[in-house]
């Protein structure tokens, strides 16, 4: 388990997520890697009620697979915040598959998060109070 990476989210894996090949879809990873990331947001005050006029948005994943997890099997992914910028920020993750006594790393990703402003379409600076929190996740 990655000591550096403060969030972690765990899943079971559901039959109906593998292919044909008998693994988990390659697609179904960055599902799990959003639902990681959202608990980040909520964790750090970025999730608003209502129709926001402003938050956060993905500008950015990319993800490397480095082994395929199959069924049954647990999933643990740890996220924290790699580098923050004045607009936005980049976040590390870790994807683990735990079948059976086995515990791996299935997959590593990167992904950059921009605050962005709807109603002007443009990037904002990341609020005083978000930047402290995500500091914390470094």
């Amino acid at each position: 388990m990655s000591e550096s990476l403060p969030i972690r989210v765990q899943f079971p894996i559901h039959w109906g997520e593998l292919d044909v090949l008998g693994h988990v879809n390659h697609a179904r990873f960055a599902v799990w890697l959003e639902s990681a990331r959202m608990q980040l947001f909520e964790d750090v005050g970025l999730i608003w009620d209502g129709k926001p006029t402003h938050g956060p948005i993905l500008a950015r994943l990319e993800v490397d697979y480095l082994a395929p997890v199959h069924f049954p099997a647990e999933i643990e992914v740890c996220v924290g915040v790699h580098k923050i910028g004045r607009s936005s920020f980049v976040l590390d993750y870790e994807l683990y598959s735990t079948e059976g006594e086995s515990r791996f790393l299935a997959a590593k990703s990167k992904s950059v998060i921009v605050i962005y402003n709807y109603q002007t379409a443009r990037s904002e600076p990341i609020p005083d109070d978000i930047r402290e929190a995500l500091a914390k996740l470094c």
